[in-house]
């Protein structure tokens, strides 16, 4: 069996990505050489968000794209890797842009390792940074997001699962398995 604990309802979600996004700007100096990649699928929604927010507080609308980092994960077969892999739909060049990679949540960093190796297929970019909406913590690699909307210690025997459906059901989840 399985325990649900809500953690963030929608309104925690919304204000962690209002201010991730004024980091990002205050960070950047603006926004006008920043290029956002949610990596696909649960940072997709999520990156969104950021680029809405900084839409509205900015009035820029900062290129935006999707990272598929299949070819790039170490746990996965060559077979089951071209069975799962869609494609990354990059905006643009990222040679000499500041390249913000958006994900869910942060674990062992394999992830966000796959993802580093997959934006360097599309130019050299002056800089990337790393945003996770949830920090869990037990880190396999010397990898660390640069913003974060929460940080969640929890047990290998739990998942954190984030959900981006509607108001109603939107927020973020620890799930404990029994």
């Amino acid at each position: 069996m399985q325990e649900r604990t809500q953690i963030m309802d929608i309104q925690a979600v919304n204000r962690a990505t209002a201010r991730i996004a004024h980091e990002i700007i205050e960070r950047n100096s603006g926004v006008s050489n920043v290029c956002i990649l949610g990596v696909k699928k649960r940072g997709v929604p999520f990156a969104k968000k950021i680029c809405d927010c900084i839409l509205a507080f900015e009035g820029v609308k900062v290129p935006f794209g999707e990272l598929d980092i299949t070819y790039h994960r170490d746990d996965l077969t060559d077979d089951r890797k071209n069975m799962v892999a869609t494609e990354s739909n990059v905006p643009c060049d990222l040679t000499e842009k500041t390249v913000i990679i958006v994900d869910d949540v942060v674990y062992t960093g394999r992830t966000v390792k796959a993802s580093l190796e997959t934006v360097f297929k599309y130019g050299r970019p002056n800089s990337v940074q790393f945003v996770a909406l949830i920090d869990r913590g037990h880190r396999e690699l010397p990898i660390r997001p640069d913003y974060v909307g929460k940080n969640v210690p929890t047990s290998k025997h739990e998942t954190v699962s984030v959900v981006f459906d509607n108001d109603q059901n939107s927020g973020v989840y620890i799930i404990k398995n029994n």
